[in-house]
């Protein structure tokens, strides 16, 4: 446990940010440039140094927007320790807790998790653990997917034979030790389950409920919840969560382009119902107009220089950097 005040090397320790199983995170002041880090301390010190550089090195290949990034890993006053990216703002779990979101929001942020879990895919690297504690969301509404190393870390150290995960957010083979990409898939679906609803789809299953939630019988689709949710998100959610590997979305890929469709669908009738209102103010009534105008209203969430989507008040795109 560090103190706040207590220095390692040229970090000065602010504030613990919070501790899981495997680490403790610190907010940290990096003292020769001025800048606020985070510092992630493993409970296990006195392993194998090689070991310990498990978790950096496969991070170190993870560069991506929407995932924390490190910086470095560093070994003073005899702890180990990671250097990580410090992202000012909450969880989405914090979020979560005020009650459902309201479909764009809950559509932005599955986007921009979906896009790092793609990209970590593409590396060959599954989290295994991902839900809204482990997802970090900034002052500008940009979402971070956050230790990914650890999971991966472990299931290394384990040949792939540890049940590894949170039960709540676990697919169903995650139970038999048996994680595959669309593992991640599952517990992407339970987290916009989730943020749609504001409630979990089932409680924590017992190893008596294994069966159950094999057959998908633990389920209620978010409909049942908030009625409000369109019919094709809630069919999505639903293929996201389905216990059977050959019933669900196959990779983040597949997950990622029907959340753009699913959004595109919503700002085109978002973008109508204002034009039906420019109408009632004199703007043009011709069906042309209208197209245009729902057409611009889209286009306004896409990136003109990679066309990748956006949140609706970014300045600046975080995938290529340009500004909008």
């Amino acid at each position: 446990m560090l103190l706040k005040g207590q220095t390692l090397g040229k970090y000065k320790i602010v504030a613990p940010l919070g501790s899981g199983g495997f680490a403790v995170v610190y907010l940290a002041r990096d003292t020769w440039i001025d800048k606020d880090v985070a510092l992630k301390v493993p409970h296990r010190q006195n392993i194998n140094f090689t070991e310990l550089l498990r978790e950096p090195r496969l991070l170190a290949a993870l560069d991506h927007p929407n995932i924390v990034s490190i910086t470095t890993a560093e070994k003073q006053e005899n702890v180990f320790f990671i250097v990580m990216e410090y992202v000012s703002g909450d969880t989405l779990e914090n979020l979560i807790g005020g009650g459902a979101m309201d479909l764009r929001k809950a559509l932005d942020f599955a986007i921009q998790a979906c896009e790092a879990v793609r990209h970590a895919h593409g590396q060959g690297v599954i989290h295994r653990d991902l839900r809204p504690p482990n997802m970090l969301v900034s002052g500008a509404g940009v979402l971070k997917v956050a230790d990914f190393g650890t999971s991966r870390f472990l299931e290394m150290a384990a040949r792939g034979t540890t049940v590894i995960g949170s039960p709540a957010y676990m697919a169903p083979e995650q139970f038999e030790g048996k994680a595959v990409f669309a593992s991640d898939v599952y517990s992407l679906g339970i987290t916009m389950y989730q943020m749609l609803t504001g409630v979990m789809p089932y409680d924590t299953p017992s190893p008596a409920n294994l069966d159950r939630l094999l057959r998908g019988d633990l389920v209620r689709p978010p409909r049942t919840h908030a009625p409000s949710i369109p019919a094709s998100v809630n069919d999505l959610v639903m293929k996201a969560m389905a216990p059977d590997l050959s019933q669900r979305y196959r990779s983040a890929d597949e997950l990622l382009e029907a959340l753009e469709t699913a959004r595109a669908r919503r700002e085109r009738h978002a973008g109508g119902r204002s034009a039906g209102a420019g109408n009632a103010a004199g703007a043009p009534r011709s069906g042309a107009g209208r197209r245009r105008q729902a057409s611009e209203a889209a286009a306004a969430t896409f990136c003109w220089h990679c066309h990748k989507p956006l949140h609706a008040r970014a300045g600046r795109c975080p995938f290529c950097g340009e500004k909008q």
